[in-house]
């Protein structure tokens, strides 16, 4: 994805030509792995789970595309398709095909307000002003106004409603229309079928001078739905705010520095692995990369919670959101914009939004199913009134309130509003969730397995001294622990001036580095690793050892304190009978002291990546649903094996990619708190499924009796609409005796941004 994805509307139309509508959208989209590309697509009529399945299933049948998913949120399609097995422009030549308008996204059109907020906010104040007059009317009509008078109010709530009907109900109607002019069904069918048949029939009741019209029944139908339709848009619009807000904080334009010394102001897009970049004070870093030069003091709140500036000097490992505060600061490119830190928290908030979790999947064909449903019950209805009594006046009625009353909002809206007022509160509070299902897991789970280095403990050890060896081997394992990332190397690296580039070093994962030179192999890691095992070290602290052609030449000692918050959280989520473990590479005596430190009974030592991944598979075995919280290279493995997982964003790139859940704050809090929310979550999505199932239990066989009018349908049904969205909303309350006081990122960002972001 473009790491300014959040942009919207340029139209697929206005391209000349077939060859260059092609060439056009090979341009927009972006490469992935495998020789596969990746395109994006604004969908804005989109209203329905039935529009996502249409245009899902249109797309998965061309031979091109592996796979098509819509986010309903954000009203956008993501395609990966093979070029050349097809041409790209019959990707929106399909979603035309089925009826709805496609638009390439240009980032700097998205600065133009929310028209479909406003024009769903004019159409809720106009089918709210004449639903309030009707009202008065229908009132005086049922208090027993005379035939003359009847008949005069009639006529003027037909003046108010139709013209309301005509303007109100155009959400509704073009979105039915659309699916109808295309053979299909969705959600907007019966509900425009309800309100336009209510409508005519109260035309006919007012011309042949009936006692009773309903143009309150189609007008208070439409203004109850509009309230539904906009509250559920405001909390999408919400959640897609903090998506556009994040994309804004990267810079349109970077300075690029050549070999030569020449400097030219590029595209964020243009950026490259490897390019040399300069960032100015005051400017915020546009992709990860390596400071190779300058001094200067950075706010790192955006990507790691910490609000107090970090001095950042030659080496330093810059994430893209990142600002810097002072002084002007060279480095290299590691990655192009579009895989950067900042890309993928834009990633993990829009999968949120768009993912297919199990309760979604089970509304979304529910949804599907219903739609074709109500119509056979209304028919079904009106077939048996009108020859079962011979009054096809009341058969008619009687088929209007069915399909009123059978509209399937609260069912749609049961899971997507609740996990995305949950994907909100989360993000709110540093937690970036890669999708619902991964929410739903979550909220299941009887264990939670912590690594120790960089999770439980503070994961920046002290070098406490040598133990073993000449003294003259810190340098080379200082040189060798520069090449890690690994705390310890860190550590041991920070500890020595005189650092000296080994080349064709590398590192292997959850034993050390190595290396090759005219002395032979060199060795930094583990005492496995460096065949130190039957060498006794100090009992208190860990240790790393360097060794050379297999033999050991020095070792070296650290200690790491735990976490202030790590003796809480484990509490809190005993509390929450969740039982505890803790999965360490590191050696026996400094897990046990931990493990004693902070609460867990549960310790295993001297672990190997394999090594974790087997005990994950005999808790997985013995029935358990296991959280696997870590932050390394070596983590990586358990975090994907694992039936759910957290990481914290200053964790290895591999590691947050195989992570369900990111937390920037670099807290331990964001365990329980997350585990609150998820198991809140489940239940507001039980709770809504049983509102729309006893709702539907209750007043479908009231409707097909006779027992319900237009009107009390129109009210009912919009009720439970409302009911599910309101009961959503409650996940926005409690949870702060968990986490503590709220946390407001300390983003160097426009105002804007931050106001957003904190709120």
């Amino acid at each position: 994805m473009s790491c300014c994805a959040p942009g919207v509307e340029q139209s697929v139309d206005q391209i000349a030509s077939p060859e260059s509508d092609d060439e056009t959208l090979l341009l927009a989209s972006r490469e992935l792995d495998s020789g596969h590309r990746q395109l994006e697509l604004a969908v804005p009529d989109v209203t329905c789970a039935a529009c996502i399945q249409s245009i899902e299933s249109a797309l998965n049948k061309l031979d091109m595309v592996e796979n098509a998913r819509v986010n309903f949120s954000t009203k956008r399609v993501r395609v990966s398709f093979t070029p050349g097995v097809g041409r790209p422009s019959d990707i929106p030549k399909t979603i035309k095909e089925r009826g709805y308008r496609t638009f390439l996204l240009d980032p700097e059109l998205d600065n133009k307000g929310d028209k479909t907020l406003s024009s769903l906010v004019r159409a809720l104040a106009v089918a709210g002003f004449a639903a309030g007059n009707i009202m008065l009317f229908s009132i005086s009509v049922w208090s027993g106004a005379d035939a003359i008078t009847r008949d005069l109010f009639h006529w003027i709530s037909a003046m108010i409603a139709v013209p309301t009907v005509a303007y109100s109900g155009q959400p509704f109607f073009r979105s039915a229309f659309r699916a109808l002019k295309h053979g299909a069904l969705n959600m907007d069918v019966p509900i425009s079928l309800g309100v336009i048949l209510a409508l005519l029939l109260s035309l006919y009741e007012t011309i042949n001078s009936a006692q009773e019209a309903y143009f309150d029944a189609a007008v208070m139908l439409l203004f109850f739905l509009l309230i539904g339709r906009t509250f559920d848009h405001l909390m999408r619009e919400k959640a897609r705010s903090a998506v556009r807000n994040l994309a804004r904080l990267a810079p349109r334009n970077v300075m690029r520095i050549f070999d030569d010394g020449r400097r030219e102001l590029i595209a964020i897009n243009e950026v490259e692995s490897g390019m040399v970049l300069e960032i100015g004070a005051g400017e915020r870093v546009p992709v990860d990369g390596v400071v190779i030069s300058g001094v200067s003091d950075c706010d790192l709140s955006l990507v790691t919670g910490e609000s107090v500036p970090q001095k950042v000097s030659k080496g330093y490992e810059l994430l893209a959101g990142s600002a810097n505060l002072s002084g002007v600061l060279i480095m290299k490119a590691s990655k192009p914009a579009a895989d950067s830190f900042l890309a993928r928290m834009i990633s993990l908030m829009e999968a949120a939004e768009g993912s297919k979790a199990g309760y979604k999947k089970i509304a979304d064909r529910a949804a599907a199913i219903y739609a074709p449903a109500v119509h056979i019950l209304s028919l079904g209805t009106f077939l048996g009134w009108g020859f079962g009594t011979g009054d096809w006046h009341i058969a008619t009625v009687n088929a209007i309130a069915v399909l009123i009353v059978t509209c399937p909002c609260a069912l749609a809206l049961a899971v997507p509003i609740a996990h995305v007022v949950a994907s909100g509160r989360l993000f709110e509070n540093g937690i970036m969730m890669r999708d619902g299902a991964a929410l739903e897991r979550l909220a299941i789970i009887n264990r939670a397995a912590f690594d120790k280095t960089g999770t439980l403990t503070q994961g920046k050890p002290e070098y406490k001294g040598q133990f073993f060896g000449d003294k003259k081997m810190l340098e080379v394992a200082a040189s060798l622990g520069a090449v890690s990332r690994h705390p310890f190397s860190v550590a041991l690296a920070a500890s020595v001036n005189n650092i000296v580039a080994v080349k064709g070093a590398k590192e292997v994962p959850g034993f050390g580095v190595e290396a090759k030179n005219k002395d032979g192999i060199w060795r930094l890691g583990r005492a496995e690793f460096c065949n130190a095992k039957e060498i006794k070290s100090p009992k208190n602290g860990s240790s790393v050892w360097l060794s050379l052609n297999g033999k050991p030449v020095a070792g070296f000692m650290f200690e790491d304190s735990a976490r202030e918050e790590a003796k809480k959280n484990i509490k809190l989520l005993k509390d929450k009978n969740i039982a505890i473990s803790l999965l360490s590479g590191d050696k026996k005596q400094p897990v046990l002291a931990l493990a004693k430190e902070v609460g867990i009974d549960d310790a295993h030592y001297s672990l190997t990546p394999s090594d974790k991944l087997e005990i994950l598979q005999k808790y997985a075995d013995d029935g358990d649903k296991v959280l696997m919280v870590g932050d390394g290279l070596n983590d990586a493995p358990a975090l994907r094996v694992a039936h759910v997982s957290m990481a914290p964003s200053s964790a290895a790139d591999i590691g947050r990619n195989a992570a369900d859940f990111i937390y920037t704050h670099n807290n331990l809090d964001a365990v329980p708190f997350a585990l609150h929310i998820a198991r809140r979550t489940a239940n507001v999505v039980k709770q809504n499924f049983g509102l729309a199932i006893i709702y539907n239990f209750i007043a479908v066989p009231l409707a097909v009796s006779g027992q319900v009018t237009p009107l009390i349908a129109a009210l009912v049904m919009s009720t439970s609409s409302i009911l599910v969205t309101l009961n959503a909303l409650r996940l926005r309350l409690g949870g702060e005796n968990i986490i503590g006081k709220k946390q407001k990122p300390n983003i160097y960002a426009p105002p804007l941004v931050t106001k957003v972001l904190a709120e």
